[in-house]
This record gives structure tokens, C-alpha cells and sequence, in this order.
């Protein structure tokens, strides 16, 4: 078995002692336990052991690494993303620029739709060379699992040509990979008039293909103004059930849309975006096991309200952050300035963000238990940053790239 000893780590951060710990909320966002001069032993692609360098014990048949001046963390987990997709679309960008909204683009046959189209005309082969090529730049900026939806097929074919390349890039890559069907991201224009057959469609067509290949870990809807309704929720996520599609919901970006009640209703694994959250969704969420995930890249980028992050943490509940890496609304997959925007725009202090893109990141991508601490028996995906004075740097110094390694399953890519 392969052992690598990694010494003279300045700070060891992100370390969970209590192997049973899901997730961190409350006040207990702030909580990110570190350790200076330390080891951390990997062996078999997993976290072995680790201290101080004080008390380091003989390991003379492990692969040593220096890390003096450096510090080593959990690797991002990202729970939302787009990553798979046909065409980027800035010249949408300048439509914003010029004051059209979110809804307007879509109106217009922009946004989700304008993807859609272009997903008929490409390859499957040319879908995955390019997102390979954005897998790779994520890792750069240091994440080591990643969520990815479908959503942009909007017809069987496509969806299912999404979740094929989902799964090969499963296959080709070590990061640890989850997948979500997410036919329900938009109504595609020729059912404009007729959402109930587009609804039908996916239960009792799309569903089943997805579940007879395999091809899902997860379904998700897109529950908001102008997309889909408490009640199309509903019967999309009892028709995933009768598969073991459990939810991850797009929730609140646009409106008090219902759809943090219906993910919290169905059990779902995360709701996501959460501009739009008052005491009633507050309450749903605390009496609950779903992780409040927010997307700061589609606020920053769309211009839109802030998600009350202060008042949710302070209500007692968990955060969690993803980039929502999508050609839209989200142009890039770099967390780190997810972090950034994470202290920056909703006033996070830098320990409650570590917490929100590891340890809960990895729980609403359903990894918590493998993944986002520095905890004995989890995988080694690692981070080892460049020489830099401490954590808080991280979302200090945003635009530039902290990462100098990434080890993904106790090895270096």
C-alpha cells in the first residue's frame, strides 16, 4: 500500500475528530479546527493519521513530503454545478449589461432554451472533451468532488446524451463525481402552451430511460416564478422516489416560490439559490436534514438580492456554497472565489465559509461521510496551498490561485 507522510505542514485545518459529524450550523459554522507544525500520514488514498510534528512517530516506508510554510485543508466539494454544457453564451452577458433580466433573456428564447438548442447539434464526444477540459480548471482552483446536472437536453434524447458524458467523465476522472437529472430546468418553447404534456414527459418517459441506465444519483427541479409549480414539483419528485432519485431542488432565486417547503417536504438532500428567504422557510429548514445551499457566483452575476445568510446562520442553520458553474448565470467553476464572495458579499467570517465549501458542501452532495474534513478513514482529497501567512488569506486575496497541489484519493493530479 502506498504511504505518503506529508511534515512541516504550517497549519492542518478542517480537522473533525468525530467521524459521525454530518455537517456544521449555527454557531457552529465558526468552529474550523486546526492544528500548526503538523504530519498527516496517507496510506491506501486515505487520511491515516495526523498531528503535531512533536510527536511524529517512525514511518520509514512512506513517501515524504515537505509542506514547511504551507498549509493543508480539505479539498472544495462543489454541490452545484452545470458543468456539462454545449456553448457558452456572453453575448447574453451583454444583454445584461444592457438591463435585460434573468426572465426577459428566457422570454426571448435566451438563457436554458438557448442551450437546449445547441445540445441537439453537438456530439457526445465533443460534450465530454470540453467538459473535461472545465473538470481540469476546477481542480487547478482546488475542488476535489463536484456535482453536476443535466438540464440543458429539455427533450429524452438529450438529457439522457447529458448523463452519458456525466457518466464517462465518472469513469476518466479520480474526482469524486455526482450526477442529477434535471429535465425539469425549463419548459422548452414548442410546450410553451402545454406544460402538462412536457410534465408527463418527464415522469413517465425521461424517468424511467434515466433510471434503466443508471444514469442518476439525483433529480432536482427548477421550482420558481416562471419555471415550474409546487404541485409539477411534487409529482416529479414522487415519480423519482418510485426510482431512489433522492431531491435536490432549485429553490427562492426568483420569488417565495414554495420551493424550500417542497424540498424540505420530500426530504430533499439541499435546496438551492435561497435569494428569497423570510421565517417561514427559515422554520422549514430548521425542523429539517436538508443543507441551505447558496449560490453567490448567480447573484454576483445576474445582479440579484442577497440570499440573508447572517440571519439563517444565526437562526441555527447550516450553509453550504457551490459556484453553479453554468454558461448563464455562473461563467466559472473557481471556488476560491466562491469563498471570496462568500465573506465578502454575505459577510461570512472565513472560518463559517471553510465549513460551507467542505464538510457541508460535501453532506449536500451526499459525500459527507468520505469527504470535507481532515478525518481519519476519509479520503485524501487535499489541498496544499501555496507559501501563505494563514486561512483567512484565502478570501482576503481573491483573484489569484492559493492552490499549489491537489491530491485526489492520496495522489497528485
Amino acid at each position: 500500500m502506498q504511504k505518503i507522510l506529508i511534515k512541516n505542514i504550517q497549519e492542518l485545518c478542517g480537522i473533525v475528530m468525530e467521524s459521525t459529524l454530518k455537517f456544521r450550523a449555527g454557531k457552529d459554522m465558526a468552529v474550523w479546527e486546526r492544528m500548526k507544525d503538523a504530519y498527516l500520514l496517507i496510506e491506501d488514498g486515505k487520511i491515516k493519521d495526523f498531528g503535531s510534528m512533536g510527536v511524529l512517530p517512525s514511518y520509514d516506508d512512506a513517501e515524504v513530503v515537505d509542506a514547511e510554510g504551507k498549509i493543508i485543508l480539505p479539498a472544495w466539494c462543489d454541490s452545484h454545478t452545470h458543468l456539462v454544457f454545449p456553448n457558452t453564451r456572453e453575448l447574453e452577458f451583454i444583454d445584461k449589461i444592457r438591463g435585460f433580466s434573468y426572465e426577459e433573456i428566457a422570454r426571448r428564447g435566451g438563457g436554458i432554451l438557448n442551450s437546449s438548442l445547441a445540445m441537439k447539434n453537438i456530439s457526445e464526444d465533443q460534450l465530454l472533451e470540453e467538459a473535461e477540459g472545465r473538470l481540469k480548471e476546477v481542480v487547478r482552483w482546488g475542488t476535489g468532488a463536484i456535482e453536476i446536472k443535466s438540464g440543458y437536453g429539455l427533450s429524452t434524447e438529450s438529457e439522457l446524451k447529458m448523463l452519458r458524458v456525466i457518466k464517462r467523465l465518472k469513469e476518466r476522472s479520480q474526482l469524486t463525481i455526482k450526477s442529477t437529472f434535471l429535465g425539469a430546468h425549463a419548459l422548452p418553447h414548442k410546450y410553451k402552451e402545454n406544460r402538462a404534456e412536457y410534465v408527463k414527459m418527464i415522469i413517465e418517459e425521461m424517468i424511467p430511460k434515466v433510471a434503466e441506465e443508471k444514469l442518476a444519483d439525483y433529480i432536482d427541479v427548477f421550482c420558481d416564478r416562471g419555471f415550474f409549480t409546487v404541485e409539477e414539483t411534487e409529482r416529479i419528485l414522487e415519480a423519482g422516489a418510485k426510482y431512489s432519485m433522492k431531491p435536490k431542488i432549485h429553490a427562492n432565486e426568483l420569488d417565495y416560490s414554495g420551493g424550500v417547503q417542497v424540498g424540505v417536504k420530500y426530504n430533499a438532500l439541499s435546496v438551492d439559490h435561497l435569494e428569497f428567504v423570510g421565517d417561514e422557510e427559515i422554520r422549514s429548514l430548521l425542523n429539517s436534514e436538508t443543507m441551505p445551499t447558496v449560490l453567490s457566483g448567480a447573484a454576483f452575476f445576474l445582479n440579484m438580492k442577497y440570499a440573508p445568510v447572517r440571519k439563517m446562520i444565526a437562526a441555527g442553520l447550516p450553509i453550504a456554497l457551490a459556484s453553479d458553474f453554468n454558461p448563464g448565470s455562473s461563467p466559472s467553476g473557481n471556488m476560491q472565489f466562491i469563498i471570496s464572495m462568500g465573506s465578502i458579499l454575505y459577510r461570512m467570517l472565513p472560518d463559517e465559509v471553510m465549513n460551507a465549501v467542505t464538510i457541508n458542501g460535501a453532506y449536500a452532495m451526499g459525500v459527507e461521510s468520505e469527504l470535507g474534513s481532515i478525518t481519519v478513514g476519509k479520503k485524501a482529497n487535499l489541498i496544499m496551498t501555496k507559501k501563505i501567512p494563514n486561512v483567512e488569506f484565502i478570501p482576503y486575496s481573491y483573484g489569484e490561485n492559493k492552490v499549489d497541489t491537489v491530491i485526489i484519493n492520496g495522489n497528485v493530479v
